[in-house]
């Protein structure tokens, strides 16, 4: 199973995404004349922040319609479609950066010698991404209401990947990366308008709903937003419980 992606969806009501990935934009620090790759741009709105700082940068994404959306919002930019597990490259790029991203990539270590590969001697990697608990609360209401209804298959679907600092920097190292930086920290996240949840589910939890109708899809969604209620609606808006994992490692 994969997940599919609504790039207009994606960028009506996600744009945090990016927003956020400003912040480990400052680890990565590039400089004028590097290659560097953007590893799972979605529709871009982070590759020409490095463009500007003078790089070369590529942006690249397994989803063909974040790609489509990406060369069409930024022309200039050059984007292609690529699998995080399989890069077509070898010694090639000075950096590569990657934001919200690798939590979507169960095969890790195919991930990560694929990054390896990729890079120049000396390279780097700066990356961010959902780190050991990261939307726990969110995904046990989800996990609970697809298990009232009967829908236990849909409710051990298993396919993100949350470790902790001392797992992902031990995979790192087993490659033959050097880990140089990493933080592992809470980052409550405000999401968008009163649906703000339920468009977060039907964003990114959209595989869990696979044979289900839309009258118990809405049901499930209302479900989830009453257990949740409490703890995650404050003043007025929906926070996702984010927990993310940041590290730079060089090759």
């Amino acid at each position: 199973m994969s997940q599919h992606w609504n790039a207009n969806l994606y960028d009506a009501s996600h744009d945090f995404v990016a927003k956020f990935g400003e912040g480990i934009f400052s680890w990565l620090q590039p400089k004028v004349g590097e290659h560097i790759l953007d590893l799972g741009c979605g529709t871009g709105d982070l590759t020409p922040k490095i463009q500007a700082t003078g790089a070369k940068v590529l942006g690249v994404d397994s989803s063909a319609e974040m790609i489509a959306t990406a060369k069409a919002k930024f022309p200039t930019i050059e984007f292609q479609q690529a699998d995080a597990r399989n890069l077509p490259f070898s010694n090639e790029f000075d950096a590569i950066f990657s934001n919200a991203v690798l939590h979507w990539v169960s095969e890790k270590e195919k991930a990560i010698a694929s990054m390896y590969q990729s890079l120049k001697k000396g390279g780097r990697i700066v990356v961010e991404f959902g780190g050991k608990d990261n939307i726990q609360q969110i995904w046990t209401a989800l996990k609970m209401a697809l298990q009232k209804r009967g829908y236990a298959e849909n409710a051990n679907i298993s396919f993100w990947y949350y470790p902790s600092i001392g797992e992902y920097a031990t995979l790192l190292e087993q490659q033959g990366f050097r880990v140089v930086r990493a933080e592992h920290f809470d980052r409550p996240t405000p999401l968008k308008g009163e649906n703000g949840l339920k468009d977060w589910l039907l964003m990114f939890c959209e595989i869990f709903f696979t044979g289900i109708s839309a009258i118990e899809k809405e049901a499930i969604l209302e479900e989830i937003e009453r257990v949740l209620k409490p703890t995650h609606f404050v003043d007025g808006q929906w926070v996702a419980d984010y927990k993310r994992i940041r590290v730079m490692a060089v090759k």
